[in-house]
């Protein structure tokens, strides 16, 4: 990871247009749903539930992402100065520090070479695809054309293996943002880079910027992969309903169609009071207790007369991890039991040093790339004041930690102190820490203890405000979708209102609409819910988001201006989750 050492210009801050997720959306009176009660539409869910549905079954009456309205948005975002890049996606060994691992990363390292831009400017990118799997590139975060978007049998074709396929869009709003695949679960290997959009009217000073990219890691220890990782957590059943790895067809609303990607976005901020993460893990707690004692109490005898004669007859499923458990994460902390966990590709036995001078004023972005790991982070010795979340300003707030859901961004400043300070990472909830090291002096190696702010003040999502010039004007929603999560750890059926992933379903707006989603979670485990193409808005004038936690039985309403049309997944971050059917569509309407 490269060190940035600039002084930015003073100048006014950007203005944005405004999306929000679990919020309302109105005019004269909000439109609730079409078609069903959560406003799915499901005169639109007759096309086959395979890659490559034929156009003729995809309804005529929404935009394609290769139609004439998606052309326009672009060309209204006007062409900027190109800036050209290319990109290999290979099986590569890494060295990560405590040990050398064999997986699949961009240009031979990991996280991959930072793409940094200016707003304006536009994007020529070439991906070629030296992996055994066909891939996409998605730009996470980033509001763009939607066939630019890189999702597989919605957006564009997989790239086949030895292809390659040109990106080309205005990256029009700054921000910290990243890229990865969108295919199956290759998203838990090394395939991750940090693109950063700068702000050529930039408000903040500083002397140095950092940008931090948090992994869980793996690929390629003990025989692990990501895909094998799945099927022990699918215990036997089929493969992915997500994105789909042939080269099916996608929905180009001309001669094929078809989408290979579902329901509910990735990430999610952490949006929940102390007081209801509390009970939210009183609830399930309560919940496991009860499915125990159910358990032990009946059938335990049947079972054990059975088990003899299904050792022959049925595969065995490999056992699950142990339990993972967070306060504030309401319970469960997660699904997969990483043995690594990597600060800018390193384990924290040899881990990145940053260098820089005593009173330097540090700008830094981080970015949790994680499959499965909310990350808790602390700078010791330091506090660090809050200016951006996923790319979007907010009023400056300072704190000791922040705690990062998969797919989040956050932009902190701090200015350095004289010595050497871990900048340190625990995994939420699965005892386990990551570590960078920021030092002003000195090149003696220096054991740390935890430090005290990891236990200090936590910010999180819903304590902070959107910034005045990005904050969306109060209005009613025009519409108003209800997406439930649903679904278990023991049956492992991860759905969006009891529906898994279809490449056919639709939730339709419209251009210009206020949209308010209900985001309602209905299962005993945090998930972290992202939005394609827009940024959302945390209620009561929170902040933009495209990615919100949202903790166990717990509620959030977001509100997003509907201004970039096309077909775009909102789907839940955890990649295990997402591929097993937490997935869905926004489809714009003609």
């Amino acid at each position: 990871m490269h060190e940035k050492t600039r002084r930015a210009v003073l100048g006014t801050g950007i203005a944005a247009a405004g999306s929000g997720l679990l919020a309302a959306c109105g005019s004269s009176g909000p439109r609730p749903h079409a078609g069903g009660p959560d406003g799915v539409d499901r005169n639109a869910m007759g096309a086959p539930a395979r890659p490559g549905a034929p156009a003729d079954d995809v309804p005529a009456q929404y935009v394609s992402p290769h139609g004439p309205e998606v052309a326009e948005t672009e060309r209204r975002r006007g062409p900027g100065p190109v800036r050209t890049f290319r990109l290999t996606a290979t099986a590569t060994t890494l060295d990560i520090g405590a040990r050398k691992v064999t997986s699949w990363a961009y240009e031979d390292q990991v996280p991959g070479r930072e793409i940094r831009v200016t707003a304006g400017d536009t994007i020529a990118l070439t991906l070629a695809n030296n992996l055994p799997q066909p891939t996409t590139l998605h730009w996470h975060g980033v509001r763009l054309r939607n066939d630019m978007d890189g999702v597989p049998g919605v957006t564009q074709r997989p790239i086949k293996t030895g292809a390659a396929y040109d990106y080309r869009f205005t990256a029009f709003y700054p921000g910290t943002y990243w890229i990865h695949p969108h295919s199956g679960v290759q998203l838990d290997r090394g395939l991750y880079a940090p693109l950063i959009v700068e702000d050529p009217k930039e408000p903040l000073t500083y002397d140095k910027e950092w940008v931090v990219v948090l992994d869980d890691w793996l690929d390629g220890v003990g025989g692990r992969t990501p895909d094998k990782e799945f099927e022990r957590l699918n215990a036997g059943k089929s493969g992915p309903v997500g994105h789909a790895m042939d080269d099916g067809p996608m929905d180009d609303g001309s001669t094929e169609g078809g989408s290979t990607e579902g329901g509910g976005k990735r990430g999610a901020k952490a949006t929940g009071t102390a007081k209801a993460t509390a009970t939210a893990k009183a609830k399930a707690t309560a919940t496991a207790g009860a499915t125990a004692k159910g358990t032990a109490a009946g059938g335990a005898k049947r079972d054990r007369a059975r088990s003899t004669a299904r050792k022959k007859a049925a595969p065995k499923a490999a056992p699950k991890a142990a339990p993972m458990e967070s306060r504030l994460l309401g319970g469960h902390a997660g699904d997969v039991t990483y043995p690594y966990y990597l600060v800018n590709g390193r384990t924290p036995e040899s881990p990145q040093v940053f260098r820089a001078k005593r009173g330097d004023r540090i700008r830094i972005r981080i970015i949790n790339a994680g499959g499965d790991t909310a990350f808790r982070v602390a700078l010791g010795g330091h506090r660090m004041t809050v200016t951006h979340t996923d790319g979007y300003p907010v009023v400056p707030a300072k704190t000791d930690a922040l705690l990062l859901g998969m797919g989040e961004r956050y932009d902190v400043l701090v200015t350095a102190k004289d010595g050497v300070f871990p900048l340190a990472v625990i995994a939420e909830g699965k005892g386990r820490s990551a570590m960078a090291v920021l030092r002003t002096r000195g090149k003696n190696p220096v054991k740390f203890p935890r430090p005290k702010e990891l236990n200090g003040e936590l910010l999180t999502a819903d304590r902070l405000k959107a910034a005045e010039d990005v904050r969306l004007t109060p209005k009613e929603p025009d519409r108003i979708i209800r997406m439930r999560l649903t679904g278990s750890m023991r049956r492992w059926d991860w759905a969006i209102n009891g529906r898994p992933y279809d490449p056919s379903q639709r939730y339709p707006v419209r251009e210009g609409e206020r949209v308010r989603i209900s985001f309602i979670n209905g299962t005993d485990m945090w998930h972290p819910v992202h939005l394609h193409g827009h940024t959302f808005a945390l209620p009561d004038g929170g902040p933009r988001k495209d990615t919100t936690v949202l903790l166990p039985h717990h509620k959030v309403n977001v509100d997003l201006d509907a201004d970039n049309p096309g077909l775009w997944m909102v789907h839940c971050h955890n990649v295990y989750h997402s591929e097993s059917g937490m997935m869905t569509i926004l489809g714009y309407q003609k």
